[in-house]
């Protein structure tokens, strides 16, 4: 894997210590922490070995790395395998994006309760859209989605659910035998 030109860790470099300071009392210590890992990864500050060949005597210093879960050198690759994982679980077919947003005003208290708050916002947007769907007047099927976190830009949660374009439903045919039935849902 090629190194790209620009990297997360050069924008925390360049950008970090004023960003922190602008943000002061609003950046969580496990955040703080997430940035000082990725600003050392592969850095002299975290040490290092030389890895030499053996047949041309070639020697290199190689850093160690930070092993952080948020940092994407060192997470780059996992998180290929886990895309690609999550794109063979995905159906032939089209897919609808849908993303619940909580006003401004309770973003504050969503920000100092995130467990309550982004537990009920789950389970509201779910409780929804399962709602929606079994009612007749639209859909009248259980439909299945794939949900993850979102944060806005100051840091608004929002659920973002990924559902399948298509009902998947058992129906007797005329002959009397139980069928699988596709029918894709309309844009």
């Amino acid at each position: 894997m090629r190194r790209p030109k620009l990297e997360v860790a050069d924008v925390f470099h360049r950008h970090g210590a004023d960003w922190r300071r602008a943000n002061a009392g609003h950046v969580s210590l496990g955040q703080l922490q997430v940035m000082s890992a990725i600003e050392q990864c592969r850095s002299a500050a975290l040490g290092g070995h030389v890895e030499r060949c053996e047949d041309c005597g070639h020697s290199r210093i190689a850093y160690n790395s930070c092993r952080n879960r948020h940092c994407p050198k060192c997470q780059g690759m996992a998180a290929q395998h886990w895309l690609a994982a999550r794109e063979a679980d995905l159906l032939p077919v089209g897919y609808f994006h849908v993303v619940f947003t909580l006003p401004a005003e309770i973003s504050p208290i969503a920000y100092q309760n995130k467990a309550v708050v982004y537990d009920l916002l789950f389970r509201t947007a779910a409780e929804t859209l399962l709602t929606i769907a079994a009612d007749p007047r639209h859909l009248g099927a259980r439909i299945g989605a794939t949900a993850v976190l979102q944060l806005g830009l100051d840091n608004d949660p929002e659920p973002s659910l990924m559902m399948p374009g298509i009902i998947i439903s058992l129906i007797f045919s005329e002959q009397g035998k139980l069928v699988l039935r596709a029918t894709p849902l309309q844009y």
